[in-house]
């Protein structure tokens, strides 16, 4: 995960965005995208943690500037079977103390049932994603349909490398109205989890 520029992005959850989605159906999409993910949500930290693709993905809050967006970092995305040394990393990213690991890998299945589930300290959510893909002013951009654990809501996502770029395409699209929530928050929001 070397060489790798930490984005700031601006994002929200609502179920309408009003004259913003009316903004983006005037642009032509660059793709739409769906995926099945996992989360791993935890109460005592608001890390990105996710599985998609058999790839544990992290991504860590880097901060957060004087406009309210936020820096995130990708710092790792491993492979299932996931080696016992990237499961701690897992685990410390989420702010809870591992169970005790007794094999040197874990499957996806064994992460789950035997590392995550049993001590209920964390919330798996499963999350269907579709995707509608745009790049706007040098940003990327996306407007998408999520179903967490059966609830659905829309999420509207304004990233870059830039953090200026990101706020003007925000104003741009008169997105400043609401307000900024990273996946964990707004996916805790969602399905009623207290952090």
């Amino acid at each position: 995960m070397e060489n790798i520029i930490p984005r700031w992005e601006w994002r929200t959850f609502r179920e309408t965005f009003g004259e913003s989605d009316d903004r983006f159906a005037a642009l032509e999409p660059g793709g739409v995208q769906e995926s099945d993910e996992l989360y791993l949500l935890s109460p005592s930290t608001d890390e990105n943690v996710k599985i998609r693709d058999l790839l544990m993905d992290i991504k860590t809050l880097e901060q957060v500037n004087p406009d309210g967006l936020e820096q995130w970092k990708p710092v790792m995305k491993g492979a299932f079977p996931l080696p016992a040394a990237e499961v701690k990393s897992v685990f410390n990213a989420l702010g809870v103390a591992p169970p005790p690991l007794e094999r040197a890998d874990y499957t996806l299945e064994q992460f789950v049932t035997e590392l995550v589930e049993p001590g209920q300290r964390l919330r798996v959510v499963k999350v269907h994603k579709r995707r509608t893909r745009y790049k706007i002013d040098g940003c990327m951009s996306e407007v998408t349909e999520v179903v967490a654990d059966g609830r659905k809501i829309r999420t509207v996502a304004i990233e870059s490398e830039d953090p200026a770029h990101v706020i003007a395409t925000v104003r741009k699209f008169r997105l400043d109205r609401f307000q900024n929530v990273s996946y964990p928050r707004g996916l805790k929001q969602l399905v009623g989890m207290k952090s």
